[in-house]
């Protein structure tokens, strides 16, 4: 294949391609098949491409690429596709990253749990950030680090050669057969990382799944900008100019909605700020508690990015474990805490809380003033020392606008790190970001987190700061539309069909502020048996959703996404954001994310056609 016959095609398709593979976190999906997803879609680009078909409409009906920009999307996916293709190798082997140290880690973790041998050789510079002590100190992975002059240096090694190269060029690939992994570092748009060699092939979809977990991959901006410079075009220079104005004023509105005047943090997604929390508090662990145990203590049918991603690093590190935290249904999270913590104690070990509120799928308040009093109680080891007081991790992507940290408010004498998805309400679907802020107990822990955020070169980047700057000011009233709308559509359900169970806050804790615009639904059943009633069940959560997305297909979506500007967003937990949970804790029910903008009557109408043909 020549390579003008691959570069003059992507140029025609950046010109028809749909707009919205640049402004959607989520893309086509009324085209989507979990099992085949990048596959399906690269199958059939390659077609157009066989055939030199660059329309408009063509293009528009490609399906979607992977499930979200954090694993991959089009235009990460065409990057990918190009620049494999100019080296004649499998797109699956070439991954795109927003982090330039990401890649890196995510070669060393595979080789940890390997326990195998990597040497990582780089001209010019590495990652700004990169630091080898902290690297093998904190997360435990060990490499050898050397610089050399050029690729022809590199000689036979026993183990993994990573080799780290600064690229003015986008195509710019070594594939020497002493490489194992090149990665290639680009300016602001992040990395792209080639797997050289059949030997290699097992890497990729752990390095796919780091990518899934603690990081994104280039962001649809900034593939859009490498496949303009892979294919010679002119660059507009933008999301320069504001940058700093951005940032302070993201900063700015992230105190006023949090009512703190602490120092806040904003990550490329919400997993890649939860990484750096977790990492942040390992490392604070291992300096100032050396030699003691650390728990984090996780809810085992939370958000499954969430659930995974801490099984992960405790997996990497024998002095981390994982906890179950039992929160919904008849366990309280309260009494779950206070259980928990007192074991803990008696181990003498670091306890990190990890919780929701309210939780998800279950949408649960606990009572405040106890939880409160569990997490400030101060308990005693086996030894009669005082016991190590836990730091609270507070996920609030539900209820983004509570007020949780500042001076007076019910957890600000707590030490407690609150942070948020920012492809929910922050930016209202329009990118990933996420943040975090602590309150005045937890400034030093901050500093740790801020120091693995630049290590993983996580942090936002600058058309996502410009995106929060632009959304974040309307997001209150956004929260306080999106309720209304949403407590409309639970009465309504309610009274529709009142065999359901429908899991939702209530009118008085709404009025203590918690109002968010999801609600799990638990739909009335028949059989027989047990199994009989289960898959009844979830064949009608399924009957519901089709017939919503089908009716409904402007606004209805099969997605697991919140706090959208427009729409109605329909999932089934246990299949989607507990996708890696334990099966015995999954939530095989409906999950309904509600935004401010939509045909509520067109809803209702389509939801009595549902009773009505059960």
């Amino acid at each position: 294949m020549k390579a003008s016959q691959v570069l003059n095609y992507m140029k025609d398709v950046l010109e028809n391609m749909p707009a919205d593979w640049l402004t959607l976190t989520t893309h086509r999906l009324d085209i989507y098949n979990e099992e085949l997803a990048k596959t399906e879609f690269l199958t059939e680009f390659e077609s157009l491409f066989n055939d030199n078909n660059t329309e408009v409409s063509a293009l528009h009906k490609l399906p979607t690429a992977y499930d979200y920009i954090r694993l991959g999307h089009p235009l990460s996916c065409l990057l990918e596709w190009a620049v494999a293709k100019l080296h004649q190798l499998d797109p699956e082997n070439v991954i795109s990253f927003s982090s330039k140290t990401v890649p890196v880690l995510a070669i060393l973790r595979k080789n940890l749990l390997d326990n195998k041998n990597t040497q990582i050789l780089y001209t010019g510079a590495l990652p700004q950030h990169f630091d080898p002590e902290i690297i093998q100190g904190v997360y435990g992975y060990q490499f050898n680090l050397k610089k050399i002059e050029n690729a022809a240096d590199i000689s036979e090694f026993n183990g993994s050669t990573v080799f780290i190269s600064q690229d003015d060029e986008i195509s710019n690939v070594d594939l020497s057969p002493n490489i194992d992994f090149y990665i290639s570092l680009h300016a602001h748009l992040g990395s792209i990382l080639v797997v050289n060699g059949e030997q290699n092939n097992s890497y990729v979809s752990d390095i796919q799944h780091v990518r899934r977990r603690e990081t994104i991959s280039m962001t649809p901006a900034d593939c859009y900008t490498a496949l303009k410079m892979l294919t010679k075009q002119s660059i507009a220079d933008s999301y320069t100019s504001h940058h700093e104005k951005d940032k302070t004023n993201v900063f700015n509105l992230i105190n006023q909605v949090t009512g703190t005047t602490t120092k806040s943090l904003v990550a490329s997604c919400g997993l890649s700020m939860q990484y750096a929390v977790m990492m942040g508090l390992v490392h604070d662990a291992l300096e100032n508690h050396k030699g003691k145990e650390i728990k984090f203590i996780v809810p085992p049918n939370c958000y499954g990015g969430t659930n995974d991603q801490a099984r992960r690093v405790a997996a990497c590190l024998d002095h981390v474990e994982v906890v179950d935290l039992l929160v919904d249904g008849d366990n309280e999270m309260v009494q779950s805490i206070d259980t928990i913590l007192n074991s803990i104690a008696e181990d003498d070990a670091v306890p990190y809380i990890i919780a929701e509120i309210p939780t998800n799928p279950r949408v649960e308040v606990p009572d405040l003033i106890k939880l409160k009093e569990t997490l400030s109680a101060e308990r005693e080891t086996a030894t009669g020392e005082v016991a190590i007081d836990p730091v609270f991790i507070l996920d609030q992507t539900f209820c983004p606008n509570v007020q949780f940290l500042g001076e007076g408010e019910i957890l600000s004498t707590v030490r407690t790190i609150s942070y948020v998805s920012g492809s929910k309400f922050p930016s209202g679907g329009k990118c990933t970001a996420g943040y975090c802020v602590g309150n005045a107990k937890t400034n030093a822990l901050i500093e740790k987190i801020e120091t693995h955020l630049k290590l993983s070169d996580n942090e936002a980047t600058d058309l996502q700061y410009e995106i929060l700057a632009k959304q974040m000011p309307s997001m209150k009233q956004r929260i306080k539309d999106a309720y209304t709308n949403t407590r409309e559509f639970v009465n309504f359900i309610h009274d529709t069909l009142p065999d359901a169970n429908i899991n939702f806050v209530s009118e008085e804790l709404a009025s203590q502020g918690f109002t968010p615009s999801v609600f799990s639904l638990d739909l009335p059943t028949k059989g027989a048996t047990d199994e009989e009633k289960e898959a009844y069940k979830r064949a009608l959560n399924l009957k519901l959703i089709n017939l919503m997305i089908t009716k409904i297909p402007d606004e209805s979506k099969f997605c697991v996404s919140y706090g959208q500007l427009n729409g109605c967003y329909w999932t089934i937990p246990a299949t989607s954001t507990q996708g890696t949970t334990k099966e015995d804790d999954k939530d095989y029910i409906v999950r309904v994310s509600v935004s401010a903008n939509l045909n509520l009557t067109l809803h209702k109408k389509v939801f009595s056609d549902f009773v009505k043909s059960i």
